[in-house]
């Protein structure tokens, strides 16, 4: 089924002539011609019932005795074809926000998600006629993407690798999601305008696991920050005392001092300071 555009005249002209039928009847039964009042009047009702209005940002899907004969885009006061069935289609831009999911992402960890859903109609005849409920069905289908989409990337990653992550890369998965989409809503002639995540995060059963897990993949990597810190600050300082000739270390002394260097820079305390006053002999 495809949109087509049916036929349609100024309403104003078909009250106009709905009118002179009227008057046409009235002088006809005055004059005792039945026949020819009945038929003005007939005619009269006929185009009265072709009479309908059009909102804007909204569309009339006509059908007659089971036929779809068109859609009336245009909004005003319309004279179509009489005797049919105008069902009314909104083109407005909408907005749906699905509920809470519960699903496990592709690594298995339970989480929630929600998104919202920006979507209009930009075919009436594959809205009304290829789906029973199209608003129903963008809502189904809507959160079945969102499943499958969250089933296909990690929460978040504890690497260093460009994996992409719901996370992380909010930008990529919403462009994912509005892509898969629109590949299942495009039979009800919807057109996906945007979609974005609303609410993510792990599911309250292992939501406090996974924070001592951050925490602790946080904490090796400052560690080993202040561990490459503390190896240049030691290599700096040997390399300073050799280059000035202040004083001569032997290997023992440099292994002794870079010991000290990394003790007080990597230990999480401030370290008590032992003060060498010089030897007895």
């Amino acid at each position: 089924m495809k949109e087509t555009k049916a036929w349609h005249m100024n309403g104003f002209i078909g009250i106009i002539c709905i009118a002179i039928l009227v008057a046409g009847a009235l002088v006809s039964f005055l004059q005792q011609q039945i026949v020819i009042t009945v038929l003005f009047v007939v005619i009269a009702v006929a185009l009265a019932s072709g009479i309908t209005i059009v909102q804007p940002n909204q569309a009339k899907v006509l059908i007659f005795f089971g036929r779809y004969l068109g859609t009336i885009r245009d909004s005003g006061l319309f004279l179509t074809v009489p005797l049919t069935i105008r069902q009314k289609v909104s083109l407005r831009v909408r907005n749906f926000t699905s509920s809470k999911l519960k699903v496990n992402d592709v690594q298995g960890n339970p989480i929630e998600i929600a998104a919202v859903i920006v979507f209009r109609v930009i075919d009436s005849a594959k809205a009304i006629f290829d789906v029973d409920d199209y608003e129903q069905f963008v809502e189904i289908q809507s959160e079945a993407a969102i499943r499958h989409v969250a089933t296909k990337y990690p929460y978040d990653t504890f690497t260093d690798d460009d994996e992409i992550t719901l996370r992380g890369n909010a930008d990529v998965i919403s462009d994912v999601l509005a892509a898969e989409l629109q590949e299942r809503l495009k039979v009800a002639g919807v057109e996906v305008i945007e979609a974005r995540l609303t609410h993510l995060a792990y599911s309250p059963e292992i939501a406090s696991a996974m924070l001592q897990r951050q925490q602790a993949i946080a904490i090796l990597a400052a560690r080993k920050k202040i561990v490459e810190g503390a190896v240049s600050m030691a290599q700096m300082a040997i390399e300073q005392l050799d280059k000035e000739g202040i004083l001569e270390l032997d290997d023992e002394r440099k292994a002794n001092m870079v010991n000290n260097l990394m003790v007080a820079i990597v230990s999480e305390r401030a370290t008590q300071p032992v003060i060498n006053t010089g030897s007895l002999y």
